[in-house]
């Protein structure tokens, strides 16, 4: 057997722990607070690799082995790794008080309905986008994606940050933080986890589902939802398609552009993407950011007129909406298909536009699809009778970017 020890955040492990061990694997400062039998082999992590071939040799030989890991082994942990090599059935995981545990206890908040997010050796706008979405969001931080880098990316969030450093031991530190001062300071290579709130949502309701992120209850809501003006809003039946295609998910950046009422900016957020909704209107900025409030998401509303005012938003997005449809529809698709990662997806009313939008996302190296949407609701009239009301057809065109046509998307 393989005993996985969880160690750091929780008591203090029982310095006999490893007894027995021929082989002892951990971080050097697990292997320095157990006692190593006398002859034993021990291995400082580093490259998971070599440890794991050096594990191999003493399992075939039958020779017992003790890992050492940080918290809960089996959450974001090596428990997974060792699994996929050795086979579960060879493990005896005896886990500890996981780091995202422990940093919640700190607070005194519960964290059922939290999002935990990895960014240790991994792109860290995964983790920016799920802190922008979600209220409650602890990250597990790793190099080039801690309390610094993070603080940089939210200013303007409104987000407090709790910095949890060496959870456990005598240096623990548990600071609560603005981005803003976060992104200046030098945190060292110490820290546990950084929690993101928003203090305003975080004590949310009682959960029968742990997970931050659930499914909304129905999506291309009816537009009775939402407040807008003189029926400029996109009706639910365009939105219902132009959801399936721009795929929002959690961990993505979405934007509305010409957001209108922000319906389908709303609509994004409730799946669990990040959202920046673009509306060049005052009234219209207020009734995104009113809206929002009212189906408790959190949207970026940022004011201006496209597509100048797109070169003033720092990160790329995943997926682009684009409603409206003046005379600048083409040079709009053209700026947003030029920062899209994934797809944008069109809605426009006149015929005469569709040719040029068209074109502005092929020849930004798209493959182009599209439909026109046409759609009848029933209307009762006197008498206790129906009649179909037809709507005004809508073209929806979505771009999927092809492979290998963007500088800096993951191949």
């Amino acid at each position: 057997m393989i005993t996985v020890v969880g160690t750091g955040a929780g008591a203090p492990v029982d310095a006999r722990v490893a007894a027995g061990a021929e082989l002892v694997v951990g971080g050097r400062r697990h292997l320095d607070a157990v006692r190593l039998p006398e002859g034993a082999e021990r291995i400082v992590l580093g490259p998971l690799a070599p440890a794991l071939d050096t594990i191999g040799k003493y399992v075939a030989e039958e020779r017992p082995v003790v890992v050492l890991a940080s918290g809960d082994p089996g959450f974001f942990g090596i428990v997974r790794a060792l699994a996929e090599r050795f086979g579960p059935e060879r493990l005896d995981v005896r886990p500890g008080v996981s780091s995202v545990a422990a940093a919640f206890a700190r607070t005194g908040l519960t964290w059922d309905d939290a999002v935990v997010v990895s960014a240790h050796g991994r792109d860290p706008r995964t983790a920016v986008n799920l802190c922008r979405a979600h209220p409650k969001v602890a990250v597990l931080t790793g190099p080039g994606a801690g309390p610094a880098e993070l603080g940089a990316a939210l200013r303007d969030t409104g987000r407090v940050l709790v910095v949890a450093t060496s959870l456990g031991s005598a240096e623990e530190r548990v600071e609560r933080v603005t981005p803003a001062e976060a992104a200046g300071r030098d945190w060292g290579a110490a820290v546990s986890v950084v929690l993101c709130l928003d203090e305003a949502r975080a004590l949310g309701p009682v959960r029968t589902v742990a997970g931050g992120v659930g499914r909304p209850v129905g999506w291309a809501l009816d537009e009775a939802g939402f407040d807008h003006r003189d029926s400029m809003i996109t009706k639910f039946e365009v939105r219902a398609l132009a959801l399936a295609r721009l795929g929002p998910r959690p961990g993505e950046l979405v934007w509305d552009v010409g957001a209108g009422s922000g319906s389908v900016a709303v609509e994004c957020a409730r799946l669990g993407a990040a959202v920046t909704a673009v509306e060049k209107a005052p009234d219209g900025v207020e009734r995104v950011r009113a809206n929002a409030a009212a189906h408790g998401v959190d949207v970026r509303v940022v004011h201006g007129a496209a597509p100048d005012v797109l070169a003033g938003l720092d990160e790329d997005p995943d997926a682009v909406f684009v409603g409206g449809g003046g005379r600048g529809l083409p040079a709009v698709v053209t700026a947003c298909a030029r920062r899209a990662r994934r797809t944008v997806v069109v809605a426009v009313a006149a015929l005469d536009r569709v040719p040029a939008a068209r074109a502005a996302l092929t020849d930004a190296g798209f493959s182009c699809d599209g439909v026109l949407l046409q759609s009848s609701r029933l209307a009762p009239l006197p008498g206790d009778v129906t009649r179909l009301a037809a709507t005004n057809p809508v073209f929806l065109l979505w771009g999927v970017r092809l492979p290998a046509h963007k500088e800096g998307v993951e191949k």
